[in-house]
């Protein structure tokens, strides 16, 4: 049978100390047990390992050879102990985030400054990209945490609401849609072609659902800013998160038009699912969680 690595250690220690009480002493366990421990050792590995006398007790010849052998294989679990530490520590320094572009660009990086406040020495990585893409690189393990704005299930993945977002109908200040005050209607929308994000991104999810017989795109972009600038141009209207358009609704350069439609989302803070969060990731969304509750700017 195998022997147990604290017999080892007792053996170790016998055989520097040369006493079986004073290794007892040091491992923290009674001289009986000890010498129990001892002898159940010694029935293991078939030998007698060490000479009991009124003077203490002396390793045997095999003794000493299995005490060396003791002594290596205690310092290979030792690097073994420590080497899981470092990477233990490497992870806990670490943290890997994916978030799509609205989170990304709007709430991420006070999230991310709140905790590296807390602890300066950790490293944090925060990819771009949208929703069905971030679903993707928490299941395969490629991030941590993964933040999305899409609204349908999430196969495979735990989540919790971070905060709740509220998508407007924005045009420029030139179109006639600009002076409308009635609510548009949700076919008067349908039928009209719309500067859209990819399909996959959460806002453009959103929309499919509240419009499912949309027209075509007039155009289709790859990322929020791009959409934006496309509605401060006039090519068309959009329907954009408030986050990513409040500067310019406040300045003028975009406007409003209402719509009988509810564009509120969720934003979803996911993480593989069946596993617990711990360690950086676990206080990245607490962060988040406690931002959620004060941030205006995604009301209603």
């Amino acid at each position: 049978m195998t022997p147990d690595l604290e017999s080892l250690r007792l053996l170790v220690l016998v055989g520097e100390l040369g006493s079986l009480g004073r290794a007892a002493d040091q491992l923290g366990i009674a001289q009986p047990s000890a010498s129990k421990r001892l002898s159940t050792l010694e029935r293991r590995l078939g030998v007698v390992l060490v000479d009991r006398g009124r003077r203490g007790s002396v390793l045997t010849p095999a003794g000493v050879v299995v005490t060396e052998r003791a002594r290596r294989v205690l310092d290979e679990v030792a690097g073994l102990v420590e080497g899981a530490r470092a990477l233990r520590s490497a992870q806990e320094a670490e943290l890997r985030v994916a978030a799509s572009m609205t989170v990304a660009e709007h709430l991420a990086p006070s999230w991310i400054g709140e905790l590296r406040r807390a602890r300066p020495d950790l490293r944090v990585g925060l990819r771009v990209t949208n929703s069905e893409t971030v679903g993707t690189l928490v299941r395969d393990a490629a991030v941590d945490l993964g933040f999305v704005e899409a609204p349908g299930a999430l196969p495979g993945l735990s989540s919790r609401k971070v905060a709740v977002d509220r998508l407007a109908l924005v045009v420029a200040p030139g179109h006639p849609w600009s002076r409308r005050r009635r609510p548009l209607t949700p076919p008067e929308l349908a039928r009209t072609p719309l500067v859209m994000r990819e399909r996959g991104s959460g806002t453009r999810d959103t929309l499919d659902r509240a419009l499912p017989d949309a027209c075509p795109p007039a155009l289709e972009l790859g990322s929020t800013t791009a959409v934006r600038g496309a509605v401060v141009a006039g090519v068309a209207p959009a329907v954009l998160s408030v986050l990513a358009v409040a500067v310019d609704l406040a300045e003028g350069r975009l406007v409003e038009v209402p719509v009988e439609l509810d564009l509120r989302r969720v934003l979803r803070a996911v993480w593989p699912g069946g596993r617990r969060l711990v360690g950086p990731a676990a206080e990245l969304l607490a962060v988040a969680g406690r931002r959620s509750s004060t941030t205006a700017a995604v009301q209603p």
